[in-house]
């Protein structure tokens, strides 16, 4: 167990022990205190405080700092006002929440003594609200984040509208390269097109209590090839198409004369969040055939809720929808493409494992894997001609480069890993009639500095992933996918509720 995930256990323990005996004093069932989000409504409860404060809890990012002033507020009813009290109650409540409610000395006062408190409530809300947003920046920062799944790449395990914890100190807390920035905001300001941070001070790559990322799981990371983009406001470019495609397909000079004005650069900490599963980390020899992902030449377990189209051949003029495919045991979402009519007897469906398992066909039906085909625009996007022969099912090999391992600088390895010893480990590559200098100095091999991983969402035909821009460096990981706090589909999707991530 990590240091950092050891002080996370601790400190959520503490919360919970000191939040369980100040409910005995203020006179609600103790064991109350231990359910999550139930605890905060019944704090509001006790101080007959509006309703809406517990559903604001939910909002993403910001209903962390309402659930810190709704603590706050409770501590007030302990007669606690003082800046100090406050300040513990945001930054050390694991320690000062057991004093409070453990300490001889201490008593729950009750409403009067908040009623009857001088300050004025213009003054009240601003200190409230000043430490709750000091203190869920630093939670969003070292501890834990929301996110919100936007694309469908990672279908079914996670879905369109789910709400995760990510975990941050699963790898270790990441120190912002940009710490200048507005709380609660990514890159840009809501509203206004502009930069929501400044680069007027820059740190370099540092991470508290580093753990390494671990094969199969579920990661948010800063999309690597976003260092520079097209913000393009029709939303066509950015990381849906990026600038290096871009420059690909319509050259440099074509592509700076169409979208000059809009190409920008980003830091690490501020390019786009991503989240996919790692199926691959340093040193592991990636190889997908037939849709199968071997590592290291041993085919990898196929994920449960794993999908990938189909092609179902049915009698002819027959309709597939999405009662009679339930029937069959296949949930398909028709905004998401799962369902497609090739040919008057053959539909294209993306099925998960899971599914195809426990197939229900009626009689005349069949079905055979639908396999992507050979896709020039797969990462590394030039040399060999096997290499031009990939598709995403049929892809590799290909190594990953892993901290401290060593390759030999050939043309194939070039294409490979320029971009990881120039763009993301800092260094100046030269290459000039098939002679290599790295910082001026002559050169044959080189020796890699950072772990890196190969990241592929479970939606294995709808994921734009490393296949398509190779390596993620571990200085863009962001934290671990850890938990489904919430999840919406026209209305609450009840069971998906408190789901861990697998």
């Amino acid at each position: 167990m990590s240091i950092g995930l050891l002080i996370f256990i601790l400190a959520t323990l503490g919360w919970h022990i000191g939040m369980y005996s100040m409910f005995k004093k203020a006179g609600i069932e103790a064991w109350k205190a231990l359910v999550p989000f139930y605890n905060t409504w019944c704090m509001l409860q006790k101080m007959e405080l509006k309703n809406y404060w517990f559903f604001l809890q939910f909002i993403p990012i910001a209903g962390q700092f309402i659930t810190i002033w709704i603590t706050i507020k409770f501590v007030e009813h302990f007669g606690r006002f003082s800046v100090g009290h406050h300040a513990a109650t945001t930054f050390l409540p694991f320690l000062y929440f057991p004093y409070l409610g453990f300490s001889n000395s201490e008593r729950y006062a009750g409403k009067k003594v908040v009623d009857n408190y001088k300050k004025s409530a213009t003054r009240e809300w601003i200190d409230a609200a000043a430490f709750a947003v000091v203190a869920a920046t630093i939670i969003r920062t070292f501890v834990f984040e929301a996110y919100t799944i936007p694309t469908p790449s990672m279908e079914k395990t996670l879905l369109v509208n789910d709400f995760l914890f990510v975990s941050k100190f699963s790898y270790g807390a990441r120190i912002p390269n940009t710490p200048i920035a507005m709380p609660f905001v990514h890159h840009t300001m809501p509203f206004v097109p502009v930069k929501s941070y400044s680069e007027a001070i820059h740190i370099p790559y540092t991470r508290w209590f580093a753990k390494d990322v671990q094969r199969n799981d579920v990661v948010v990371f800063n999309f690597p090839v976003n260092d520079t983009l097209i913000n393009d406001k029709e939303q066509q470019f950015g990381s849906q198409t990026t600038y290096y495609q871009a420059v690909r397909e319509i050259g440099r000079e074509q592509t700076w004369a169409r979208f000059g004005d809009d190409i920008i650069t980003r830091p690490v900490d501020k390019r786009e969040n991503f989240i996919k599963r790692c199926v691959g980390v340093g040193g592991d020899e990636i190889f997908v055939k037939d849709g199968i992902v071997l590592v290291n030449g041993l085919a990898q377990p196929s994920f449960p809720q794993s999908e990938r189209y189909y092609s179902m051949e049915v009698p002819a003029n027959t309709i597939l929808e999405k009662e009679n495919l339930a029937e069959m045991g296949i949930n398909v979402r028709i905004e998401q493409r799962d369902l497609e009519q090739i040919d008057p007897t053959h539909w294209k469906i993306n099925i998960t494992n899971e599914e195809i398992g426990n197939l229900k066909l009626p009689k005349g039906y069949s079905y055979k894997i639908i396999s992507l085909p050979v896709d020039k625009g797969l990462f590394p996007y030039y040399g060999s001609d096997t290499i031009h022969n990939w598709s995403a099912d049929n892809y590799g090999p290909m190594l990953i480069p892993k901290r401290g391992s060593t390759i030999q600088i050939t043309p194939d390895n070039l294409i490979r890993y320029q971009r990881c010893i120039e763009v993301y480990e800092g260094n100046k590559l030269e290459n000039v009639n098939g002679k290599i200098t790295i910082n001026g100095v002559a050169t044959t091999s080189y020796t890699f500095k950072m772990n890196y991983y190969w990241m592929m969402g479970d939606n294995r035909h709808n994921s734009l992933d490393s296949r398509y821009w190779g390596f993620v460096p571990e200085d863009h990981v962001v934290g671990k996918a850890s938990l489904i706090w919430f999840s919406w589909e026209g209305g609450p999707r009840w069971k998906r509720l408190f789901n861990g991530i697998k």
